[in-house]
Parts: C-alpha cells; structure tokens; sequence
C-alpha cells in the first residue's frame, strides 16, 4: 500500500514566518485572506486548529497509526475546500464535520481490513508501563472502541472538540434531542464498560477522553 506523507511532512514543514504573519487575527479574516488565495492564511488555520482536529480523529479512528492518516486526509480536505466554506455555520464546525467524515471513513476502510490496535499490541509486550494513568487511559479507549460511532462521535465533539449541542448536531445532520439522547446512552455505556473492567478504574474516566473536558451544566438536564 502507499505510504501517506506524515502530516508534519505536509502542513509543519511550510514557513514559520507565514504562521506568525497572521497572529492575533481572527479566524474570519484569515478564511477571507485564504479564500483570496493566501496560502499562508490557509496554514495558519491548520495550524491554529490541528491539535483539536487531530485530538477528534484519534478519539473516533482509535488506532493512532490510522488516525493519522485520517487526520492528514481531513487536513488536506479542509484546504482544498475553505473556498467552500459559505460562512452559515461556524468555522470550527465546519473543520470538525470534515474532521468527523474523513475519521469515520477511515473507520469503515479499517473494518474492511481488520487489524490490531495499539493497545491490543501494547497489553501482549512482555515489558509494558503499567503505570496507573496508562492503564486507566488504554481501559478508557477499549470502552471506546466498544461505543457505536455515533455514540463515540457525539461524545468525542463534546468532550474533545468542546461543542455546543447545535454544532454536534449539524455535524451528525440530526436534531439536538437525537443529540442529547446519544450523549446519554454513550456515557452509560460508557460507565458499564469501565465498571465491567474495574470499578476503581470509573472515576475520572472523562479526563482521559482529550485535550478539552469542560462540562456544561445543561449535560445534566
């Protein structure tokens, strides 16, 4: 199969000064600028939402060598493609429902060719870091991996990507009380699988879900 250039191979090999040009400006301007062709304002907005981008794929795809392929395709999707944007939703949803399609996609080839995942390798090594954050952070991604990806997708824009219930929704193409619902049943799931695996292991399970855990009080409506 062909090799896919790494992402830093793509987008964090262009020019620092480029990034630094566009410093402090809003995103609105920069899609503007991009959209007039500036190449530089283009890799500003990758650069500027990559971690969150790539936290969201990762969540999704599960196994990291795969997720990173589709981080790049999502990356590469999102170039090619800010002319598109029209402005009626915010930018951030627009990147995180091209961020969402091309994970799943990646999750449809990778159960067309099944292969192991990173930490099905890492729990068979003889020499492992049983250290007790990793073990919690590997039981958190076989809980997961078990979730329908529906489920695991509104749970990973929520507490990744730290969307709104109507940003979720329009990037699942689904009304906000659909929304709710899978929010719902992903964390009970959530809380049986972890439970199933060890009850000591349950609390604080959403720090490890990404980079962004803030927990609005309408969750608990």
């Amino acid at each position: 199969m062909q090799q896919r250039e790494p992402i830093q191979g793509s987008v964090e090999r262009t020019l620092l000064h480029c990034w630094v040009t566009h410093m402090g400006t809003r995103d609105e301007d920069v899609v503007r600028r991009a959209q007039e062709g500036d190449r530089a304002a283009v890799d500003t907005l990758l650069r500027r939402h990559y971690d969150t981008i790539r936290a969201v794929v990762h969540r999704i795809v599960i196994n990291s060598h795969d997720a990173e392929d589709a981080t790049q395709m999502a990356l590469i999707a999102i170039a090619r493609g800010i002319n598109s944007f029209d402005g009626r939703s915010s930018l951030t949803t627009w990147m995180y429902r091209i961020a969402t399609n091309a994970a799943i996609d990646e999750v449809r080839r990778i159960r067309r060719r099944p292969l192991p995942t990173d930490d099905d390798i890492a729990l068979n090594k003889s020499t492992t870091d049983s250290s007790e954050a990793t073990i919690t952070q590997m039981t958190v991604v076989r809980a997961l991996r078990e979730l329908p990806d529906e489920f695991r997708t509104a749970l990973v824009l929520r507490h990744v990507a730290d969307l709104e219930y109507e940003d979720i929704a329009a990037i699942q193409n689904v009304p906000v009380g659909t929304v709710r619902s899978r929010l719902s049943r992903a964390r009970e799931q959530m809380a049986r699988l972890l439970t199933d695996t060890d009850p000591s292991e349950q609390s604080g399970n959403e720090s490890h879900l990404g980079n962004r855990q803030t927990q609005h009080s309408e969750d608990q409506q």
